[in-house]
């Protein structure tokens, strides 16, 4: 019912223990966190989720292995205080960065282009800013900027200039259409052309970049020695966010290259285990699987 790409192979890199103690950044329907609790018997798992059905979903499912799990209804970004608050020394943390289920299923969410709701896309539902306000209230070159940059649109000023003179706008099919008579006719035969601008509203609505930039500087902060930190982004943006930090911490600065010797405070506290595509098999049962990628690191000292 709910695909999880890559569950195996992140589950088998944060290479557990019975008694490790794991973070699940992203809970939505329990995939990853059933399968990680089963394997830390006498370990405990914190889960973070601000969606409140996902919660109760996975609460239920989770609830059969035992009470050995915490369920926080926050946003990851707040890992860190959250984590710090209950002195948690952690020697796992994962993020699956897809859009779960629970939010693309429900309609009335306002995330899909093919099911008309109202525009609203907010992962957290007290948070008063929405889609309805990117798409009502940006100006042109704002929206320009938002689809090109999260959404890779190249088509993304006649979007931006049709959505400006049709304000307001006011459900999903509406803007969704909009689009499609933005862009040239053979443009519209390869996918959806509303795709690329949705994904670009939701992160902006969301502030999904800078709030995974954050949570991971959070994660490399709080995981123990030989505890790892894995990440499975769908989207190149958060894979370069991840790329690029992973890289840093793993690397000697290059002014230090140089030495004969690198003294040991200067070494790096990270290494750098695992960067894994799915199989042609699960890319062939699982569409959405195409564009994810799993990077893995490991804390050395």
């Amino acid at each position: 019912m709910h695909n999880t790409v890559l569950l195996q192979e992140a589950v088998q890199a944060l290479n557990l223990k019975e008694n490790s103690i794991v973070v699940d950044c992203t809970l939505g329907y329990a995939g990853h966190s059933f399968v990680i609790l089963k394997n830390i018997p006498k370990g405990y798992l914190y889960a973070f989720d601000q969606d409140k059905e996902a919660i109760k979903y996975a609460n239920n499912k989770l609830k059969a292995l035992g009470n050995n799990y915490e369920i926080i209804n926050t946003n990851f970004e707040n890992l860190k205080e959250e984590i710090t608050k209950r002195n948690a020394k952690v020697d796992g943390i994962l993020f699956d960065l897809g859009v779960s289920s629970p939010q693309l299923d429900n309609a009335a969410r306002g995330f899909s282009f093919h099911q008309d709701a109202p525009l609203d896309m907010r992962m957290n539902q007290t948070q008063k800013f929405s889609a309805w306000n990117v798409v009502n209230e940006y100006e042109q070159n704002e929206l320009i900027n938002i689809f090109y940059k999260y959404g890779e649109e190249k088509y993304a000023s006649s979007i931006a200039k049709n959505i400006i003179k049709n304000r307001p706008i006011n459900t999903t099919l509406e803007l969704a259409e909009l689009i499609k008579e933005s862009v040239p006719e053979k443009y519209r035969k390869k996918s959806h052309p509303a795709s690329k601008v949705f994904q670009a509203i939701r992160i902006e609505v969301n502030n999904e970049l800078g709030v995974f930039e954050k949570a991971l500087d959070s994660a490399l902060e709080l995981i123990n020695v030989h505890g790892r930190v894995a990440v499975i982004t769908f989207h190149s943006l958060e894979d370069r966010i991840c790329k690029q930090k992973f890289k840093e911490v793993s690397t000697v600065p290059q002014e230090l290259k140089k030495l004969p010797v690198i003294p040991d405070e200067y070494k790096p506290k990270y290494k750098v285990v695992a960067n894994i595509v799915p199989s042609d098999k699960e890319i062939a049962e699982n569409h959405r699987a195409r564009s994810a990628r799993l990077r893995v690191i490991e804390r050395v000292w």
